[in-house]
């Protein structure tokens, strides 16, 4: 009785589970992302600048300021080896680190290591 329980559970578990994930065939230009906080200690599929870019543009290289940002989708695009690659601005419409207005992310690998999130 109480394995059926406990696999009446883990089916039920396992389904909710698979609900929550997006499917990155269905992100469009203009939805809203929020970036989260990466796996690593620097951002592995977003790709931000290095700080050397920033500094010499200008800003400022604080890559745990951008954790929490909104963003919105630009441009959605499907390389040849068919990665699916974003290109994202800020939602309030400011420059990441005061100095890089759009930067690209890869949209499957970001969703699913928490760096990007679906609002």
């Amino acid at each position: 009785m109480r394995i059926i329980v406990l696999a009446i559970l883990f089916v039920v578990t396992t389904t909710n589970i698979n609900a929550q994930s997006i499917n990155p065939q269905e992100v469009k230009v203009g939805d809203v992302l929020e970036i989260g906080r990466p796996d690593a200690t620097k951002f592995k599929h977003i790709d931000f600048p290095r700080a050397n870019f920033i500094i010499k543009k200008g800003g400022i290289a604080n890559y745990k300021a951008v954790v929490g940002n909104k963003v919105v989708v630009t441009e959605v695009k499907e390389k040849k080896d068919g990665t699916l690659v974003v290109r994202i601005k800020k939602a309030d419409g400011r420059r990441f680190f005061n100095s890089h207005p759009i930067v690209e992310a890869d949209l499957k690998e970001a969703l699913e290591s928490g760096e990007l999130s679906v609002l």
